[in-house]
């Protein structure tokens, strides 16, 4: 009986004591998913709701990275009142600030993706006294770039097959029509014969 008291009495002094401020909680909003070509650009759009009042010297922003059948994060971006991104590791000359704190938006966007980047992508927003209680969580899939040439090889391809079931099909459109005519014809002779055998 004791030991609940220990914990039950700081909780209740808390709760009736004057100037303690509530904690509130923070609205995180991410995709769940993003596929990107290689070699393109992604923006990892990660926007957030607070209780209390926003300012570039109170929100600080950082991001994580923990790649695909991997259990560790490294944190490789940081905002607090300016953006501070990696100057070494897998994501030097990749990642860039593309938010606005003042806005709720805590996004950033990386730059010629590559394959290595696959993985899932973690946001996370401070705004004390506001709390945050889950990180919004981004699952990033890289996929091979199709290059013109394979288009136009498959477009190539299609159109052709198509172009030549066409033409077999005018081909035998066109053979009908002319033994039909020619079919009629013979029988008209063969009728006129008969009429001229008559007289």
């Amino acid at each position: 009986m004791c030991r609940v008291w220990l914990y039950l009495f700081p909780a209740l002094c808390a709760l009736v004591l004057p100037g303690v401020h509530q904690v509130e909680g923070m609205e995180m909003l991410t995709p769940s998913e993003l596929e990107a070509a290689n070699g393109t650009d992604v923006r990892l759009k990660c926007t957030f709701k607070s209780t209390h009042p926003l300012s570039e010297e109170t929100v600080s922003v950082s991001w994580s990275f923990r790649p695909l059948g991997k259990t560790a994060e490294e944190s490789f971006f940081l905002y607090h009142g300016r953006a501070y991104p990696p100057d070494a590791g897998t994501f030097k000359g990749h990642a860039v600030w593309s938010g606005d704190v003042m806005k709720g938006d805590a996004s950033i966007t990386l730059q010629n993706v590559q394959f290595i980047f696959n993985g899932t992508y973690s946001c996370q927003v401070r705004n004390p006294p506001d709390f945050q209680g889950f990180a919004g969580e981004i699952s990033l899939r890289v996929v091979q770039k199709v290059s013109f040439s394979e288009i136009a090889i498959l477009a190539i391809a299609v159109g052709g097959s198509i172009g030549i079931v066409l033409l077999i099909l005018i081909i035998y459109i066109v053979v009908r029509v002319f033994r039909r005519h020619d079919d009629d014809m013979g029988i008209e002779m063969e009728n006129h014969k008969s009429k001229d055998q008559v007289l």
